[in-house]
């Protein structure tokens, strides 16, 4: 292997067991495909050391998240702070290959002067400080929504320092357009996110129920799950289903007083493509317009109907493949439209000419190895 790269990861990328390791894991992989020599950097805090990744790497090396008081500081975002390791900065000085550092959460190196002229590129999955104001206004925690606007004012003055220290590649062109504008980023292209599959496999003919889906332990999809209970399916007879990970005691409770309405809590992986296969309509309004919304990328490739609202696809290019309503009422009125309507041929062909266009590892690849090299 000719070219070694470093890739530093905020979590264990592996199991892929929900979003926001997608595009870390598979990116690791097609880089391995394309002959990269991978030295995986990962922070594990509970998903431990699976030996699948060394198949993929040349080496894995594991730290120490620095959780609770230890990894909280005045001047540096906790998501950083806390993932900072002396232990990683002598492996990463062992020779002057490049790194590649996985979310804002990795860039604590940034600012050492060692590094000063070191190679790296920023692989941004969200704008964070967006993301963390948008958790705050989700969560109905008082303790939780002091910590996350502070993080989020933190995370603001942190992203703006960085935004001209390194190349970054983010996921989405809404998250270019922001760091353009907000923090006056010279540097910054889009990416598209790393999938698994990249091969349409939606059905034609009609489904059996209408779908939520994601990791329901996150506030911002709880927040969407709970509100499409009360105020779209209230009123409405399809049957509904809430599939995905550790669903609170709240969640459960709630879809008590919902005839219609069905809870599937911690599905596997092949139990939830299943769900995502036989769904009529996958319904999937996001109150985040950062980053790339994977639930709906895995909606669009493998199910029908997809309805969202203007948020969950801004800038996003896949407005000719969906659905978009943007009030409860015009969901309503959209998913009473489309329920009977039978997913046609024309359909996925559409979706495949659309996502052949927008997603391919291959390129992806090439492009960010154009970036390192």
């Amino acid at each position: 292997m000719d070219k070694q790269l470093h890739i530093v990861c905020l979590d264990v990328p592996y199991p892929v067991d929900y979003g926001g390791v997608f595009d870390l894991f598979y990116k690791i992989k097609t880089l391995h495909e394309h002959g990269i020599g991978i030295h995986l950097h990962c922070f594990e805090y509970g998903r431990g050391q699976p030996v699948e990744l060394q198949k993929y790497c040349v080496e894995v090396n594991y730290y120490s998240r620095n959780q609770g008081h230890k990894g909280f500081s005045h001047t540096v975002p906790y998501i950083v702070c806390s993932r900072s390791s002396e232990k990683l900065v002598e492996n990463l000085l062992k020779d002057d290959f490049p790194i590649l550092l996985e979310g804002i959460h990795c860039t604590h190196v940034v600012h050492d002067h060692r590094f000063q002229h070191r190679k790296m590129i920023l692989r941004l999955h969200n704008v964070e400080c967006v993301y963390y104001r948008q958790l705050a206004k989700s969560t109905a925690s008082p303790f939780k929504k002091i910590y996350y606007r502070y993080e989020s004012r933190m995370l603001k003055r942190y992203e703006k320092s960085i935004a001209n220290k390194l190349l970054i590649a983010a996921v989405a062109e809404q998250d270019v357009l922001f760091y353009r504008k907000e923090f006056g980023a010279a540097h910054i292209v889009c990416v598209p996110v790393f999938l698994p599959s990249m091969t349409v496999t939606s059905k034609a003919g009609a489904g059996c129920y209408c779908l939520y889906q994601g990791n329901l332990s996150i506030a911002e999809n709880e927040l969407a799950a709970c509100w499409l209970l009360k105020h779209v399916f209230r009123e409405l007879p399809f049957p509904f289903v809430i599939a995905g990970k550790r669903p609170s005691p709240r969640l459960q409770k709630m879809i008590q007083h919902y005839p219609q309405g069905c809870l599937v809590a911690d599905p596997t992986e092949t139990e939830m493509q299943d769900i995502i296969e036989k769904a009529q309509v996958h319904i999937l309004p996001s109150f985040n317009s950062t980053g790339t919304k994977l639930k709906l990328l895995n909606a669009l490739f493998n199910g029908r109907h997809c309805l969202v609202n203007k948020e969950a696809i801004r800038d996003s290019g896949l407005e000719k493949i969906c659905h978009v309503a943007s009030t409860a009422e015009t969901f309503k009125i959209t998913l009473s439209d489309i329920y009977g309507r039978p997913f046609s041929q024309d359909d996925i062909n559409l979706r495949k000419e659309v996502l052949g266009e927008m997603f391919s590892n291959d390129k992806s690849a090439k492009e960010l190895i154009q970036y390192l090299w």
